[in-house]
Parts: C-alpha cells; sequence; structure tokens
C-alpha cells in the first residue's frame, strides 16, 4: 500500500527502521502470544532490547543512550504498533520515565539510573492515577510528608504500566496536601523499599501481555535526594511539561497501528471470497477502503507536521493534545470497520485485527482522556 513521501524522516532514520523492524520480526513477534498468556513480557526481552540499542535512545551518550533526536522515539513506536505488539512498555520506560530523571534529576540520580535503564537492566514506571483520580492530577491523595531527612509515603496507584517489571517508580505524591497542585512533587520511589507492595497484574480488555498493576505503598521511606526537581511543590508543573510529547506518542502509534491493520484488511479482502468473487470486488468494501486511507493518509501528514514541532522544541499542548484525541478516535473507528470486514473471523483472537481491536480501546483514555483533551483544546478558542 502506498503513502505520501515522509520527509520528515532521513536516511539514518529509514536505516534505523529497518533495524528496528528485524528486532521485532525477530525477537517479540514469535513469542507475543505467549506473553499474553502469562501477562507479562520477560526481563530478558528487555535486555535484548537494551543491547540492541533501542531502549533511551534520546538520553545523552554519557548516560548510556545514543543521543539522538525524538524522530527515532518515533520509529521504534511506529514498529511495535506496525508488529502489534503492545506487550513490551518499551516507550514508557524509555520516553516518559526517562526524560523525567534526564531534565529533573540530578546528576547523582541521572548517572544512578539511566545507564541500567538503557542497558534494560532496571525498569522504570510512572505512577500517577489512583483509585479515585484518573485525568485529575490535582485529586492525588499518595501522601509523602517529610521526617526529617526522609520522606513518608502513604498512598495507592493503579493502572500502572510496567507495574510488575518496574525497579524503580517515578511516583506523583502530595508533599503539601494542603495546597492542590502546588503541593504535588515527583518522587523517585525503588521497588525494594520496604513497605512498597505490588498488587495484583490486573486483568484488561485488551493489551494482554503488558504488566499494569496496582501499587501501594504503606510507610514506605524514600532520602530527601529522591526528590525529582530543586524544591517541593514542582511536580505539577514537570508533569504538564512533558504531557505534549507523551500525547504525540498516543498518536504516533495509534496511526502506525491504523495503517497496519489497513494493510491487514485490504490483503483479507482480497483472499475472501462471498457469493463466487473476492469481497474487495464489492463498491462498499473498496469505498470502505478507500475512505480509510484518505482519512489515515491524513492523520499521518498530522502527525510528522508535529514530528517537526518535537525537533524544533516547538510542540505545544494544544497540538499535542489534537494529536492524542484525533488520532486514537480514527484508529477506534478505522479498527472497527476493519473488523467488520473480516467478518466473523474479525471475532477470532487468533487474527491481529481482533487483538489490536481490543489494544486500542484504551488509546482513548490513557494520558488523558479525549474529553480531557477536548477540554484543553476548548480553552483556545
Amino acid at each position: 500500500m502506498t503513502w505520501l513521501p515522509r520527509p520528515v524522516f532521513n536516511a539514518e532514520h529509514d536505516q534505523f527502521r529497518a533495524e528496528v523492524r528485524k528486532f521485532y520480526e525477530r525477537e517479540i513477534v514469535p513469542n507475543h502470544a505467549q506473553w499474553e498468556k502469562d501477562g507479562v513480557v520477560p526481563r530478558a526481552a528487555w535486555k535484548k532490547a537494551g543491547d540492541a540499542g533501542f531502549l533511551c535512545a534520546t538520553m545523552p551518550e554519557e548516560y548510556g543512550g545514543s543521543g539522538v533526536d525524538r524522530l527515532y522515539s518515533a520509529v521504534l513506536i511506529e514498529e511495535q504498533s506496525r508488529a502489534n505488539t503492545s506487550g513490551p512498555g518499551f516507550s514508557l520506560h524509555s520516553d516518559i520515565v526517562a526524560p523525567y530523571i534526564l531534565s529533573y534529576g540530578t546528576e547523582a540520580q541521572k548517572r544512578e539510573w539511566l545507564p541500567k535503564m538503557a542497558k534494560g537492566e532496571a525498569i522504570g514506571a510512572i505512577a500517577m492515577t489512583e483509585p479515585g483520580t484518573g485525568s485529575d492530577l490535582q485529586g492525588v491523595r499518595t501522601s509523602a510528608i517529610r521526617d526529617g531527612d526522609e520522606y513518608v509515603i502513604n498512598g495507592q496507584k493503579t493502572f500502572i504500566t510496567n507495574g510488575q517489571n518496574a525497579d524503580l517508580v517515578i511516583l506523583v505524591v502530595k508533599t503539601d496536601p494542603k495546597q492542590g497542585s502546588k503541593g504535588i512533587s515527583l518522587l523517585l520511589v525503588e521497588a525494594t523499599r520496604p513497605g512498597f507492595t505490588k498488587g495484583r497484574n490486573l486483568e484488561k480488555l485488551g493489551m494482554h501481555a503488558q504488566d499494569t498493576s496496582e501499587l501501594f505503598f504503606a510507610d514506605v521511606r524514600v532520602p530527601v535526594s529522591n526528590l525529582l526537581g530543586k524544591e517541593e511543590g514542582q511536580g505539577f508543573y514537570q508533569l504538564m511539561k512533558e504531557l505534549a510529547w507523551e500525547r504525540l506518542q498516543v498518536a504516533i502509534g495509534a496511526v502506525a497501528n491504523a495503517e497496519a491493520a489497513l494493510q491487514w484488511t485490504a490483503d483479507y479482502t482480497k483472499e475472501r471470497k462471498a457469493f463466487g468473487q473476492p469481497i474487495a470486488n464489492f463498491q462498499n468494501t473498496r469505498f470502505k477502503l478507500a475512505e480509510l486511507k484518505s482519512q489515515v493518509q491524513v492523520a499521518r501528514t498530522f502527525v510528522d507536521r508535529c514530528l517537526e514541532l518535537v525537533v524544533k522544541g516547538e510542540l505545544d499542548a494544544t497540538a499535542g493534545a489534537m494529536a492524542k484525541y484525533w488520532c486514537s478516535d480514527l484508529q477506534n473507528n478505522l479498527l472497527n470497520e476493519c473488523l467488520q470486514l473480516h467478518g466473523g473471523y474479525g471475532f477470532m483472537w487468533e487474527y491481529p485485527i481482533t487483538r489490536a481491536y481490543a489494544d486500542a480501546r484504551v488509546q482513548k483514555i490513557y494520558a488523558g482522556t479525549n474529553e480531557i483533551m477536548k477540554e484543553l483544546i476548548s480553552r483556545t478558542l
């Protein structure tokens, strides 16, 4: 299937993409069905990704990364989505957790964690959501009260990606529960800390290979040196500053997965026969696929423009919100239409369209619900 050229990428990005695609075809795709049954991606797969240079690639070389631009991150996200392998939480680890440490961590924190994360020796997670708090981060109740040279943490988090595997968690806490958003801070919490308990690995509609967990904190003590940032109360600002890129990551994966699903469906309709001819011969099928291809191309063009802004450091919160909501909506609508064109086989788990349909539903929820994205966009009108 042909698409418009993508000048945002150069020859080096294309070479990197070929290497990433081979890695997924060799190391991830053949094992993913078993990982879905296990509910977790084994640490050995993380180590292989680290050895290949596919973790924390944008981190500076002095901290174990390759020092490349975020277009390399986009390639990694796209190839994982294209392969329909939702299990590995590589992008959250590399492009959400690691950048927080790089941007706000002390030199000691960066040297302690980033090289290990780049090698796949330490796995990162970020814990924002609580049982009663989702998109409204100001409402978090997990507290970290200072006691001398330590913080004492109490509370719980849920829906935490990489929760079972995590060695390090960036924890969103209230260091001053009376101050609302001004009382929010980010703390680094090692999984080995007494009182830190990983709860059950949650059973989900999709993303069955992704370990998504509850986390509990009962009088967990961490040194004040585990604070991210120079002082308490900066957490909300830190979270907001990174969210545009985080939300664009959702859009990047959504469009790549939509492209792949459209290709699977086009191939299927050419092979599947009804009334003595391939169903691709029916006008309804051709017109539907034409509509979907046009929509994906429009989405791809917008995402690529956003990527150009990312490289320049100019992507704003509004564009990130637009990309996240519109592309995840498109992905879900496209997968619904493509599943319909598969007929009964679209309901069978062995078909990639079925797994993609289940996996994609959360795209409209995490990183801020699409309703929240529309609220943010509406404030610019």
